[in-house]
């Protein structure tokens, strides 16, 4: 291997074994790291919260650039330990961001709730995945919301991480993992938000345009692992995502539909209010077995993401390699 292209293979290594690491241990019960920056962004929001946009634009710059030099100074500290310390110093960070295995325990488990008709373990659980009211919420509004979760947070969760973690490494890794948190804590529409929110929602979506549409492609060509076709899910992608309100999800969960046999949205019930969905796909209201499918094609699309990771950062290094001027 010539010495220019051992980073790259470093970074392929340390996406995989990262990877790996989420679905032997999922998330670390105490002292997770994202946690822990929730926590710093929701301090430092007393600071900084006003009712505008240049205020939410500090909030952003300030926790996402803290991210980015924390990312570059582990780099730093990775590449003094050589090819190992890069690979392992990868893997790390990549388990650290990772919430794929979590996520689809969690559907697993909400399935099982629900076939159980146990709607008061199902209402408690959901607010761990999405923000609506699951007081308002039977079977079939928690199993709709549950599967539209999953469907979401795969892009959200794994997708876009590990696109990230190719292009730009552990720097990529910090910032898209800030930056999708902080969509998650400030961007609603809600009046306290609607403002302040507004440039961590924007980000976010910048960051999720690729990851969204390499997991619908890629649930796409998993369909057939769980009974679905590939022909519906690109179909449901190309007619129904674009309604969607978000640019991203629309994209995740209309594929995700398609793939499944099943059609998604309609009334949707925040703590901010009621919107009303557009219909992702074609097929019947989802069931709780249904969520075990949706878990099955998460994981599928979790591993090609990972393998697609790799070949990406071999590629992006391989590209750099070519345009350094030559001595």
């Amino acid at each position: 291997m010539h010495r220019t292209s051992r980073p790259a293979a470093a970074r392929a290594a340390g996406l995989l074994l990262g990877y790996a690491a989420d679905r032997v241990f999922a998330d670390p019960v105490r002292w997770h790291p994202v946690a822990g920056f929730g926590r710093t962004a929701m301090a430092l929001e007393k600071a900084t919260y006003r009712d505008s946009r240049s205020a939410g634009i500090l909030h952003v710059a300030v926790l996402v650039g803290g991210a980015a030099g924390l990312g570059v100074a582990a780099t730093r500290v990775a590449r003094r330990g050589g090819w190992a310390g890069e690979a392992a110093g990868t893997a790390a960070a990549t388990w650290a961001v990772l919430g794929g295995t979590s996520l689809g325990r969690t559907g697993s488990t909400m399935a099982a709730h629900l076939e159980a008709d146990d709607l008061v373990a199902a209402r408690a659980l959901l607010p761990s995945l999405c923000g609506r009211d699951p007081s308002v919420l039977g079977v079939d509004g928690l199993t709709r919301a549950t599967l539209e979760s999953v469907a979401e947070n795969t892009s959200d969760s794994a997708v876009g991480a590990f696109v990230w973690g190719a292009v730009a490494g552990i720097p990529g890794l910090f910032v898209y993992r800030a930056s999708n948190t902080l969509d998650a804590m400030v961007g609603y529409r809600s009046p306290k938000y609607r403002n302040f929110g507004w440039a961590a929602a924007r980000w976010d979506d910048v960051l999720n345009l690729l990851p969204a549409r390499l997991t619908g492609a890629l649930s796409a060509a998993a369909a057939p692992m769980v009974g679905g076709s590939p022909n519906e899910a690109w179909e449901a992608w190309r007619r129904d995502a674009s309604q969607h309100p978000s640019p991203n999800a629309g994209v995740a969960e209309a594929s995700a539909a398609g793939a499944l046999g099943i059609s998604l949205g309609g009334r949707t019930e925040y703590a901010h209010g009621v919107e009303m969905r557009p219909v992702l796909g074609s097929g019947p209201s989802p069931l709780p077995v249904d969520l075990d499918r949706a878990v099955r094609l998460s994981a599928a699309v979790q591993v090609g993401a990972a393998l697609v990771s790799a070949a990406l950062a071999v590629a992006v290094g391989q590209l750099r390699f070519r345009r350094r001027p030559r001595r």
